[in-house]
Parts: C-alpha cells; sequence; structure tokens
C-alpha cells in the first residue's frame, strides 16, 4: 500500500489540495510549466500537458491503445516527488505543480534515448524509415549526436516468410505498440514478449516465422512500429523491372483511399485529396495505363448486390437454408481471419473477389482482348492502403485469366518512396485524369475507402434496384453507418418493391458494420449467440477502414482517420455519378463482355471461394 497520499511515487502529502474547497467540481487544477490548467479527473499528465500545446515526447504511448510506461521517453518532474514521473501513465491531482523541460528532465530522456541506441542495431544509412523514425527523429530532437554506451547490440533475425511482412529484430526496442495493436485491437495475437532483460524478444511464440502462426498479415504492426523493426515486404524494384521491360504492357490501378493519404508523403496535411496528381506521378513513372480500383469497386457492388438478393430470394421464397448473414469480401485481412477463426462461416463470405483481384481478372482478359494481347503480356501494379493485398495477390486462387490477376502490390508508402526515387517533383504536378474503359467510376467506388463505405455503395444500388427510387438519405449518406464507432447497426426500410422484387414488400434489411478485428469478433460473437440478426455485414479489418491501413503513411490515429474520411466523402460528393448502376463503363463490360451478374463469366473471373486454415 502506498502511504496516505501517495499515489505513482507523487506524495500528495507535499501538494496544496482544495479537494474540500467551496465550489470544488470534481475538476483537479494543476500547474505546467507555470501555466494553470484544469482537467477533468482521472487525466494523465501527458494528456493534460497536451491539451495546453506543450510537447512531451513519447515511444511506446498508443493514445487511447496504450499506455505502459515502457520506454520512460515522456518523464517528467512533478514538485514533491523524489523521482520523475512517467507522464503517461499518472495520473494529475489537484494542486500539483508540473515541470516538463528541467535540465533533470531533459538529462534523464536523453539518458534514456542513448540506452536505447545503445542496442538498437539500426543500419539507419540504408533503414526505409530513414527520416520516417520516431527514435531517430528523438535522438536529433533531443541533441544526440554521439553514441554514449557502445556496446553488445540486439541479435539479428530476419524474418521474410510471409508475402506482406518483414521482420528485423535487431531494430527493435521492445516499445510493444506491436503486441497492444495485434492482441488488443485486432485480436489476432500473433506477437508476444518474451525472456528477459537484454534477451527479451517481441515475436511470435517460441520466436517462430511469422508463416508459422496465425497473422492475418493486416500490417498494424508495421504501421505503429516507431523503427523499421517490422515493415511492409517491399516491392518497388519487381515494379521497377516490369516497367524496364519491353515487352510488358505495364498498368497501375490505385485503391480509392490512397488519393486522400499520398499527399502525407510529401508534406501535405492528411485529408489533402491529391487524386490528379497522383495520376500524373504514374505517368511520369512511365505506366502504359493508369486505371482507378474504383472501377471494379463499382463491379463488385453489382456482383456483390445481386448475391445478397439472390441470397434473400433463396430464403424467403424458395424457403431453402442459405447462409446469411452474407459477410463483404474486400478486405484481406478480414477473411484470413475467418479461415483462422471461424472457418464456420465461411459460407456466408460473399464469394466476391475483391475489386484489387477483379480488376486483374479484367484487366487481363477483357481490356488485354481490346489491345489483343496475352494475358501474360500483361503485368498489373496494385497501389494499396493495405499489406494484406501482398498476400491476397500470391493467394493460389487468384489466376482466373490463367496467369496470376496482380503480379506486384504497392502500398502507399511505397508508391511515394518511388516517386521520390524517380526525381518527381510531386507538389508541382499538374492534375490529370484516370485512363479509359476501365478507370471510370462512381462516387460509391470513393467510399469503399471510410468503415460503412461498401455497405452504404451497397445500399444505394441494391435499394434503388428494389424499389426503382434512391436510397432516401440526406444526400445518400447513412449517417447510423458511418464515424468511427467501433459496431454500427442500420435497419432499411423496404416500403414497396417492384414486381420481380415483390416478396420484399414491406420487409426491414438489418445490416452491421465493424472495422477492427477486434470489433469484427464481437459482431460475429453477438451472431453467434443470437443477440444480433442482420442480412448484411460489412467488416473492414484496419480500424476506419482502408484510410487506416497497415500500409498508410505514418502516424495514423483518430484525428488522421476523420480527416481522410471527409475527404474521401468530398470526392464522392463532388462527382456526377454517384451510384454504382450508373456506372456507364460497368453497363458496358456487361453489355459487351460479362453477359450478366453472377454469370458464367462473371462466376469464373469475379468469384472464388477460401478455405479453413488451422490455428
Amino acid at each position: 500500500m502506498w502511504p496516505r497520499g501517495k499515489r505513482n511515487g507523487v506524495c500528495a502529502a507535499t501538494i496544496e489540495t482544495s479537494a474540500e474547497r467551496k465550489g470544488w467540481n470534481g475538476m483537479p487544477q494543476l500547474t505546467i510549466d507555470g501555466m494553470s490548467v484544469q482537467v477533468p479527473e482521472g487525466t494523465t499528465i501527458l494528456e493534460a500537458v497536451r491539451q495546453i500545446g506543450v510537447r512531451v515526447p513519447t515511444l511506446c504511448y498508443l493514445k487511447d491503445i496504450q499506455a505502459i510506461g515502457a520506454c520512460r521517453v515522456c518523464l517528467v518532474e512533478v514538485q514533491g516527488s523524489r523521482v520523475l514521473v512517467a507522464s503517461c501513465v499518472t495520473p494529475v491531482l489537484d494542486g500539483m505543480k508540473v515541470f516538463t523541460n528541467t535540465a533533470r528532465v531533459r538529462e534523464a530522456r536523453r539518458t534514456v534515448v542513448e540506452l536505447l541506441l545503445s542496442e538498437h542495431n539500426g543500419d539507419c544509412q540504408t533503414c526505409n524509415r530513414n527520416d520516417d523514425c520516431e527514435l531517430q527523429a528523438l535522438a536529433r530532437e533531443l541533441g544526440i549526436s554521439d553514441i554514449t554506451y557502445p556496446g553488445e547490440k540486439s541479435a539479428r533475425v530476419v524474418d521474410a516468410s510471409t508475402p506482406a511482412l518483414m521482420r528485423d529484430s535487431a531494430k527493435c526496442i521492445k516499445c510493444r505498440r506491436c503486441v497492444t495493436v495485434c492482441g488488443q485491437v485486432q485480436g489476432v495475437g500473433a506477437l508476444f514478449p518474451q525472456y528477459r532483460g537484454f534477451e527479451s524478444v517481441i515475436g511470435p511464440a517460441f520466436t517462430n516465422e511469422l508463416a508459422e502462426v496465425v497473422c492475418v498479415q493486416c500490417g498494424q504492426c508495421a504501421a505503429v512500429c516507431p523503427v523499421g523493426a517490422i515493415s511492409e515486404k517491399d516491392q518497388i524494384s519487381e515494379a521497377w523491372a516490369a516497367l524496364d521491360d519491353p515487352s510488358k504492357h505495364v498498368i497501375v490501378q490505385t485503391a480509392p483511399a490512397i488519393r486522400a493519404a499520398l499527399g502525407e508523403c510529401f508534406g501535405y496535411p492528411p485529408g489533402t485529396l491529391v487524386t490528379g496528381k497522383m495520376v500524373s506521378a504514374l505517368r511520369r513513372l512511365g505506366f502504359d495505363g493508369v486505371f482507378d480500383t474504383n472501377f471494379t469497386a463499382d463491379l463488385t457492388i453489382i456482383e456483390e448486390g445481386t448475391e445478397l438478393l439472390m441470397r434473400l430470394k433463396a430464403a424467403l421464397v424458395e424457403k431453402k437454408e442459405v447462409a446469411l448473414p452474407q459477410f463483404t469480401s474486400c478486405s484481406p485481412g478480414w477473411i484470413k481471419f475467418v479461415e483462422h477463426f471461424y472457418p464456420e462461416l465461411l459460407p456466408n463470405i460473399s464469394t466476391c473477389k475483391s475489386p484489387q483481384q477483379m480488376f486483374g481478372a479484367v484487366a487481363k482478359t477483357y481490356y488485354a482482348k481490346m489491345l489483343n494481347k496475352e494475358p501474360k503480356d500483361i503485368f498489373v501494379v496494385s497501389v494499396m492502403p493495405c499489406t494484406a493485398k501482398k498476400f491476397e495477390a500470391q493467394r493460389p486462387e487468384m489466376h482466373s485469366s490463367g496467369v496470376r490477376d496482380v503480379d506486384v502490390v504497392l502500398t502507399t508508402r511505397e508508391l511515394g518512396r518511388m516517386i521520390k526515387q524517380s526525381g518527381i517533383d510531386f507538389v508541382s504536378l499538374p492534375d490529370d485524369k484516370m485512363d479509359s474503359p476501365i478507370g471510370m467510376s462512381s462516387g460509391a467506388a470513393d467510399i469503399f475507402a471510410n468503415t460503412g463505405g461498401v455497405m452504404e455503395a451497397a445500399l444505394r444500388t441494391a435499394y434503388e434496384i428494389v424499389t426503382g427510387t434512391p436510397l432516401p438519405f440526406e444526400n445518400l449518406h447513412v449517417a447510423p453507418i458511418s464515424g468511427l464507432e467501433g459496431v454500427k447497426e442500420a435497419s432499411i426500410e423496404i416500403p414497396r418493391a417492384v414486381p420481380e422484387w415483390s416478396f420484399l414488400d414491406g420487409a426491414t434489411l438489418k445490416v452491421a458494420v465493424a472495422h477492427g478485428l477486434g470489433n469484427a469478433r464481437k459482431v460475429i460473437e453477438r451472431i453467434k449467440s443470437g443477440e444480433g440478426s442482420y442480412h448484411f455485414v460489412e467488416i473492414m479489418t484496419c480500424p476506419g477502414g482502408c484510410i487506416g491501413g497497415g500500409g498508410q503513411p505514418r502516424m495514423t490515429d483518430n484525428e488522421v482517420r476523420m480527416a481522410r474520411i471527409r475527404a474521401i466523402y468530398k470526392e464522392d460528393e463532388g462527382k456526377k455519378l454517384r451510384k454504382s448502376h450508373e456506372n456507364p463503363e460497368i453497363v458496358q463490360i456487361y453489355e459487351q463482355f460479362l453477359g450478366k451478374p453472377l454469370g458464367h463469366l462473371s462466376h469464373k473471373l469475379l468469384h472464388t471461394q477460401y478455405v479453413e486454415r488451422g490455428l
């Protein structure tokens, strides 16, 4: 037990308290570097100092996710305390006096970082996190120019076992961010701290490689890693090799989330739309065609929406046993999660490929035929916000054209590095437009980037097909399923259906949306217990949806997510076409090539099946 009045090593008896002062409102009042501030009870010192614009550096801390005081970089001085305290885990007390920039504090932080550097085998000159490394930036900020404590470095074990991620144990600083995100946010638990002291290792159980454990390859670990210990598997050299090969017709597709995040690689604020500059940059890199994954996002809505309506018809009219609710299948990390943890739900997953894979299949058949080229001569590069897309592209199921649907997947970060490698001045680029015929898209396709966006896009089309009238929500936005709440639900009433869908007269379509696999698990358990009853469920692997993907520019907190989400809605609202079924190029591909939704050719090219995997 602490002595009376002592909390987290701070002796409250030395602090003038006002808990019994007349008018006390439960809001502690403290001074920070001489500035008076009042905050809600339970606020930590770190939260308090940030509210008044004072910067205290951190390494292990993740806002709203992790505060464990492990790195000790956020040390501050509190009057009356014998020791410096970790501000991220120390709650404020009424009357507390905090000092964030004393000589004692500066020296302690500097020593902590010097000790971290003494073990960190970073190879900064060649690390892909050079100039994007929190440890490096902190050392620079603290004025550290020499390694004060040279000595033994952490052992290097490089894990390149998965298509998506690279691990380098020598660079790990044991901050445990990856452990927390993988276990608490995603509910996967692929990473653990093991052993003790200098021998500590962060990685899969029994120091296995990632490919030997349950890992969905979402990349959220890489997104929060402050150094280069976990990163995406770089495929830039493969893209350059294809571009330099005169026998290849090299085309690129860009996911909707890229346009709201790529600018951050070049100093733009989060949420800046750079669609036109992105297209210009891709042309200058030498791609033979620059297309939009949004085209096949619209195609996904037609196929997936038709699939849902067919399941409902089979259940309600034909009285067949049908796997409901239907789950979306656009997010490859989510698919792998189900394959590992809930294989009994595989029949509920839509058979539609993701828009990335649909694009590859269409490019190597429909588009190749237009060019009079063989599928093997078309080389498809994807730019995605998601590291799991690298895994998805290598799945054996994704060869419906006779060759791999997608050849190389680059993350947003990789594209940013590739543009810089080429010497392109991104900021000064003019705006350009996507190519046709597989580049036109509706605003509904843009919102695939956001949590709730796939569901809203599907509802815009399905409701209008069934009723003959537009979705009755303001500006077509289904407010109950937007935003960053982890699990969202909505009920859509169908007052009167057109004759073909008359069995849905007066029906209520119940839908659910979840982002982050921890929230996906909540929805699944709710369904299994009978507490939740839905017809259609959207799951996105990453917090916020694709705009918060594991391959997006760092750091992605909720403020950044919301800025990107707003940008994507702005892109949607600025388009004349805002419903997938109104896209004339979608109409054209069915008339000229696919025939009809769920038809023989679309089933062959655009649909797939998934497999049970062990735990």
